[in-house]
């Protein structure tokens, strides 16, 4: 039988119904874009969505893509940043009116350079430059950016080129251009150095970052603007904060806005639904670093009890509205930081974001016992987290398991201490421990 622990915070106040798992309940109508996404890349959760499983025209967000790939080249050392590469006559499929650094065949530039036109300035020269550096040619790339699309999950994208070229079968999605933004952050964390230059010159062309906001707001770092006349305006945007969370002094947290009407409106859309997330979710720690979940019995082996622990801590993001209304976005105020509702009375009230939040754990442990030998990556207990009722977060507790099967003696000296326990008739069973905060 699996066993069931639960763990129930209850605190004075009552946080908002949350619909469809999703923490924050924004009327579609208020958000002046075809399809977003707000995503906690620390919890996983996604706090509000709309359209983001539709799949659409990435247009130059593609191009996170093959800067994923480049840095993750990087980080396992077949390229390095320093290296000095010479533009191939592939530069030559970059037309006209497309955004470039204008490199000529023969000419040579560092990667560093590459990444910062790849980001920057868009470059769509850049683009197919690095992905001939990694891949050999222009196909052998797309089968991995596929092929690295496939492995973060990202079920609603298909790549046809690396520069975000409109074209029937290229497409993705808000939901899996945030996915990717999350790996960027989590992954490879020097996009970020490049992300947040506000501007980039090469061979005396000056270019200034589209991403607006990085002049506005200072603790926007990213990711990548977009734009074709099938997409639309495009975003994806990052922002680091320091909060008041002494376990979490810093939280991050990525919107996409896919199909916008303008540059302008695109950056008014994202930053709005990046300050109401900020304002009315937070993130709490659900289970510490090395917390004791439960204990498995072990067959074959000395170990009698193997200890299910946490690896590191684990956070949860929680709603702090508890309006009953839907949110209009229009009524959140970017001075005061504050959705502005007529509670009914007449009058226009400020709503703050709650200072408690109810929220539940019940953790099922997935494993009877354990068998010797082991040596395996091993999800022992899946943890699953209520809001109000609602489930708002599910994620596994995994392991490396390594256990090593006893030799005949010590399988000879546990079968003597198994006769002198003869009449005990308690089989070894699960132990499980409450979750505290």
């Amino acid at each position: 039988m699996k066993h069931v622990i639960y763990f129930i915070a209850l605190l004075s106040f009552l946080c908002s119904t949350i619909a469809n798992a999703a923490l924050l309940n924004i009327v579609p109508e208020t958000v002046e874009a075809e399809a977003w996404t707000i995503l906690d890349p620390q919890s996983g959760q996604v706090i509000a969505e709309h359209n983001s499983h539709v799949q659409r025209a990435p247009a130059s967000l593609t191009k996170m893509m093959v800067a994923y790939i480049a840095l993750k080249e990087i980080k396992a050392g077949h390229l390095k940043k320093n290296e000095i590469l010479t533009a191939t006559p592939v530069v030559q499929v970059v037309q006209w009116d497309e955004s470039q650094m204008y490199l000529k065949a023969g000419e040579q530039i560092s990667v560093d350079q590459l990444l910062a036109g790849l980001v920057v300035m868009s470059a769509n020269d850049a683009a197919v430059t690095l992905a001939e550096r990694i891949s050999g040619d222009i196909p052998k790339f797309i089968e991995r950016m596929n092929k690295e699309a496939k492995a973060l999950g990202m079920n609603d994208t298909n790549f046809q080129n690396p520069a975000g070229i409109t074209m029937p079968e290229h497409y993705s999605s808000a939901a899996d251009l945030a996915r990717l933004g999350q790996a960027l952050v989590t992954e490879t964390p020097d996009y970020l150095y490049y992300s947040k230059q506000q501007s980039f010159s090469y061979n005396q062309r000056f270019h200034r970052a589209t991403n607006i906001l990085l002049k506005q707001d200072p603790t926007v770092d990213g990711l990548k603007t977009g734009f074709t006349k099938a997409a639309g305006y495009n975003l994806a945007l990052t922002a680091n904060r320091l909060i008041a969370n002494p376990d979490a002094p810093e939280r991050r947290l990525i919107v996409v806005v896919l199909g916008a009407k303008s540059g302008l409106k695109r950056a008014e859309v994202a930053h709005s639904l990046m300050n109401l997330a900020y304002t009315y979710t937070r993130n709490e720690v659900a289970i510490k670093d090395k917390q004791l979940i439960a204990e498995l019995p072990v067959v074959k082996s000395t170990l009698k009890m193997f200890k299910v622990e946490t690896q590191q801590p684990k956070l949860i993001t929680t709603s702090l509205y508890d309006q009953a209304y839907a949110i209009d976005l229009k009524a959140f105020d970017p001075t005061q930081q504050r959705i502005l509702l007529n509670t009914g009375n007449g009058q226009i009230q400020a709503i703050e974001p709650l200072h408690e939040t109810q929220t539940k754990l019940s953790v099922e442990v997935n494993e009877k016992e354990l068998t010797a030998p082991l040596a395996e990556v091993m999800k022992l207990a899946t943890v699953t987290v209520y809001q109000n009722n609602q489930l708002i977060n599910t994620f596994d507790i995994e392991d490396d398991v390594q256990i090593e099967e006893a030799n005949i003696f010590e399988r000879f000296m546990m079968w003597i201490k198994g006769l002198f326990s003869i009449f005990n008739t308690d089989a070894a069973e699960v132990k499980t421990y409450p979750l505290g905060q």
